[in-house]
């Protein structure tokens, strides 16, 4: 292919109905590692040619397929404090000391309470899971939580996905003469809460290079350590457990919290999927069940069906119910539990789409017939504050731009979520805002961040996040690309594709799903189901057809486009297995489409 044809959009589409350029994902670079790939394994071109496209080189391939923990999982004392934490958790457990967990309300630190009560079961040790309440107590520990895990007697409070910040309370427990181990992975300043020991990859005096770790895959690391720190100090009469069967909880965490899937984190997410099998947890195993999910559970199961669920009792139910959840070994409680969250999932939904739709009109009115803000700031005075996050993802997906949904309550205080697009750090410019006075409380990382602001410094801060994040925004927004890892047609698209293609998966965060071109397909059968979801199938020139679906775009330009379509259309998706009846069969899940360009006038 000559140069010049590198720099075409694919199939010609200059703008699809997204406003997205196509191009392919290769250049001749990626073309000749992925030609080294196939000539040099057993590994088949088209797998080749999707690892080459995600920076896979030729020397590394064989080994990317077949991730061992034990190979790229690194002695846990590389983090900073992690002896100190492993030696004092090891200490409790030996003494009999009762132990309290301290952790965050969302699926990772659901995932990592569970991982470390399922710990302490094991070796017999009294213990507590503690999740605060996310609309009366916040994120992280508080002091009067504090109070009360002393007053039940806790000599020893472990806080998993949280704690790195918490001054106020750790300050408090160290007043009590209750010890605090912080194992955390967000990001976080130079100075540092009291506390006998901070296990964070984030933290800036670490130099683990592990900062891309979810916090339950810190949690798991730190259990490796306790358990060596037991076995030097005799650790009883109680064999250790056997780790590797939990590496479902870390999976979990992994594909939810939406950290890169390379790495340490791809190996945890696939051996966590093979222990996933069994539906050994009892907690997993009660909630696909209820989400009726058919088949073994994938990383999509997990991201937009299980977490979700979970997620619900932090949003709008009792906190606490995921980490119970997972935790649990009685079938029966997880049964309770799981129908619990399904309800508290539903009426999540249901408010959900409530306040969305106050917040697109909101949205449509501000943005106007131009460009509009940079940066989308959505408030409601009737918002739950629970549900704020998803709101903000939504319009982020829409627009194409960041956006913070705000909850205000009677007394003018806001508690908001704000989710960015790539290339513009949220995390920093909301930590700026709390450094000027503009918000009174705020953190978080590039891609999400929360804040608590004042209704009367609500205008400053749509300013500050203007000037701010401005230039990176229109940067960004103006050069939207759909990069593409080749062209199917309808009768190619086989369930034998997909799961040669499924080798050099899991796919999510930081390796992304191979994105294939179906060109100038028919649409069939076209409907809207469920949650505002496109369902057609597509047709090619050969007369083989292919089921179909795009999630959530109904009152969209790709969704109008998909509802009235010309006689052809060039289609962009992935490929995926859709369990029916027993029956494992493919569909492509539709990202896009364009209308083919006009030949010959």
């Amino acid at each position: 292919m000559l140069t010049d044809d590198l720099d075409r959009p694919f199939l010609g589409v200059e703008r699809s109905a997204l406003g997205q350029v196509w191009r392919e994902r290769l250049d001749q670079r990626g073309r000749n590692v992925a030609l080294t790939i196939a000539q040099s394994t057993e590994i088949p071109e088209l797998v080749a040619r999707v690892l080459a496209g995600r920076g896979v080189e030729a020397e590394g391939a064989e080994a990317f397929l077949t991730p061992a923990i034990r190979d790229l999982m690194p002695d846990p004392s590389v983090l900073t404090d992690m002896d100190v934490a492993a030696e004092r958790i090891a200490r409790a457990i030996t003494k009999g000391e009762r132990i309290a967990i301290f952790g965050d309300y969302d699926v990772d630190g659901a995932a990592s309470s569970a991982l470390l009560s399922r710990f302490l079961a094991h070796y017999g040790v009294e213990h507590e899971i503690y999740i605060p309440d996310r609309i009366f107590e916040g994120y992280g520990p508080n002091p009067t939580a504090i109070d009360e895990l002393a007053g039940r007697g806790a000599k020893l409070i472990v806080t998993v996905d949280c704690g790195a910040t918490s001054f106020a309370a750790l300050e408090h427990a160290a007043e009590l003469g209750v010890d605090v181990v912080v194992i955390d992975h967000h990001l976080m300043d130079a100075e540092r809460p009291p506390a006998e020991a901070l296990v964070n990859p984030n933290r800036q005096d670490d130099l683990s290079g592990l900062g891309h770790l979810c916090a339950a895959g810190v949690v798991f690391m730190t259990l490796v350590a306790v358990a060596r720190a037991l076995r030097r100090a005799g650790g009883g009469n109680t064999s250790p457990p056997d780790l590797l069967r939990w590496l479902d909880l870390v999976a979990l965490a992994t594909v939810c919290d939406v950290v890169p899937l390379r790495g340490l984190n791809r190996a945890f997410v696939v051996k966590g999927l093979i222990a996933m099998h069994g539906r050994e947890n009892a907690g997993l195993a009660a909630l696909a069940e209820t989400a009726r999910v058919n088949g073994p559970l994938r990383p999509y199961h997990l991201g937009f069906l299980l977490g979700p669920r979970i997620n619900a009792g932090g949003r709008i139910g009792d906190a606490s119910l995921g980490a119970r959840l997972l935790a649990t070994g009685d079938e029966g409680e997880a049964a309770a539990i799981a129908v619990k969250l399904e309800e508290l999932n539903r009426a999540r939904q249901a408010e959900e789409n409530r306040m969305l739709e106050q917040a697109i009109a909101e949205a449509d009115a501000e943005i106007g017939a131009g460009e509009g803000p940079a940066v989308l700031i959505v408030e409601n005075n009737d918002w739950h504050p629970g549900i704020v996050g998803l709101i903000a993802s939504r319009l982020k997906d829409r627009y194409r731009r960041p956006a913070f949904a705000i909850a205000f309550n009677g007394m003018g205080k806001g508690s908001g979520s704000g989710r960015s697009i790539a290339g513009a750090d949220l995390g920093h410019a909301v930590r700026q805002a709390v450094a000027e006075g503009l918000l009174e409380k705020g953190g978080g990382h590039a891609m999400a961040a929360g804040l608590t602001v004042d209704r009367a410094n609500l205008a400053e801060l749509r300013s500050f996040m203007e000037d701010r994040l401005g230039e990176a925004v229109a940067a960004r927004r103006h050069t939207h690309v759909l990069k593409l890892d080749g062209a199917l047609t309808a009768r190619s698209a086989t369930l034998q594709l997909y799961e040669l293609l499924e080798r050099a998966g899991p796919y999510g965060s930081g390796h992304s799903a191979p994105v294939f071109a179906f060109p100038a397909h028919a649409l069939r059968n076209t409907r809207i189901v469920g949650d505002h979801h496109v369902s057609t199938m597509i047709r090619a020139g050969d007369g083989a057809s292919l089921k179909a679906i795009a999630f959530r775009v109904a009152d969209t330009e790709l969704g109008r486009l998909l509802l009235n379509p010309p006689a052809s259309l060039h289609l962009a998706g992935t490929i995926d297995a859709d369990f029916w009846q027993g029956a494992k069969r493919v569909q492509l899940r539709i990202l896009d489409a364009a209308v083919p360009e006009r030949v010959g006038g």
